[in-house]
């Protein structure tokens, strides 16, 4: 069984500590995680978060000068999966109309894998008729929506918008890719 490579972006809202678990749990099944961060995410988790849990470079500015490949294309080519949690309101507006002014929005521009969103975000933006129908225009290209949550928000409210449970944006990964081949793990360490 061929290691699945998903990138999966990390764009700033609240719910973004969740995918440490996201990407704990796809590591220990035996994916290969990599990670970009958006310059908002990193207000809420640091990239070493992210690296110690995928054991990989995490990604957060589109000139790296260590690296002589254009980053965006180079993990746009190389992913099987890419995935964006939280996916606020601000980045599906983007995708949708192909805004890219950061490294996770160009490399969402110069992907051929599948894309997947496991958006989060207030009730109100979650119904606002604007992030609907951007959701409907990356649906029609193909894009896989895992519905939110509905619980107690950040903003001090119960409504639909929690982003879904790090277990059901796992399963939903290998409903896509197939099971992870998962990891052996040293014992006794």
């Amino acid at each position: 069984m061929t290691t699945k490579r998903i990138v999966i972006g990390v764009c700033g809202g609240i719910a973004c500590y969740k995918v440490c678990d996201v990407v704990s749990l796809l590591y220990q099944k035996g994916f290969d995680v990599t990670v970009i961060m958006t310059a908002a995410a990193q207000k809420f988790v640091k990239p070493f978060t992210f690296q110690t849990l995928s054991h990989r470079k995490v990604y957060t500015d589109m000139f790296d000068e260590a690296s002589y490949d254009p980053t965006h294309i180079y993990l746009a080519d190389n992913a099987d999966l890419f995935l964006v949690a939280p996916a606020t309101a601000d980045i599906i507006a983007k995708l949708a109309v192909g805004i890219a002014d950061d490294l996770l929005t160009t490399c969402a521009l110069a992907l051929k894998a599948p894309l997947m969103l496991a958006p989060s975000m207030n009730d109100n933006m979650w119904n606002h008729p604007t992030v609907k129908a951007n959701l409907a225009t990356l649906g029609a290209r193909g894009a896989l929506v895992i519905a939110p949550d509905a619980g107690y928000l950040a903003c001090d409210r119960v409504g639909t918008g929690r982003l879904p449970a790090p277990d059901a944006i796992v399963a939903a990964v290998e409903k896509m890719l197939g099971p992870g081949p998962g990891r052996a793990l040293a014992q006794g360490k």
